[in-house]
């Protein structure tokens, strides 16, 4: 895994959202997003990220954020999802990871013994001009939201 760090330009990618329409980075020059990589979809922990982001999109959208969660789950899959917890953000699918791979969070993980691989849940704030401005990679789900914003409005997480 070869992850992108801050001041990294962000790879330019097109991908299908839960509605399966095309959705581009370039889209959103302008504006800084957040580009959220999350496992699977419908899970407790990937439920409860996108739950936190749901309930916080009001501050994020006044602070000029948009939310883009990508995962390898098809858009059936994320349509169920958003639907379901109501998620208010778009959803990405990214089957073949390479988005994934080319933000370097594809790679080895262990999970109860078994070593595969699979996506690595690492966030990535991207300016208003494409370039990472923050990598988020040690959090908690349910902490996962506040952090971001505590990051946007200048307050350091200690």
């Amino acid at each position: 895994m070869n992850r992108l760090t801050v001041g990294a330009k962000a790879p330019e990618f097109s991908l299908l959202n839960q509605a399966e329409q095309k959705v581009s980075l370039a889209e959103f020059t302008g504006k800084k997003v957040l580009v959220y990589f999350y496992p699977k979809a419908l899970t407790p922990g990937c439920t409860t990220q996108a739950c936190g982001l749901r309930d916080s999109q009001s501050e994020l959208k006044a602070l000029n954020v948009e939310v883009l969660g990508i995962s390898p789950d098809l858009p059936k899959k994320l349509a169920q999802f958003a639907e379901k917890k109501a998620l208010n953000f778009t959803l990405l699918s990214d089957p073949d990871h390479q988005v994934a791979e080319a933000f370097g969070v594809w790679g080895e993980k262990k999970f109860m013994g078994k070593t595969y691989d699979g996506i690595h849940r690492i966030s990535f704030l991207v300016d208003e001009k494409g370039v990472i401005e923050a990598v988020f990679d040690k959090f908690k789900t349910s902490e996962h939201h506040q952090i971001v914003v505590d990051f946007l409005k200048g307050k350091q997480h200690g």
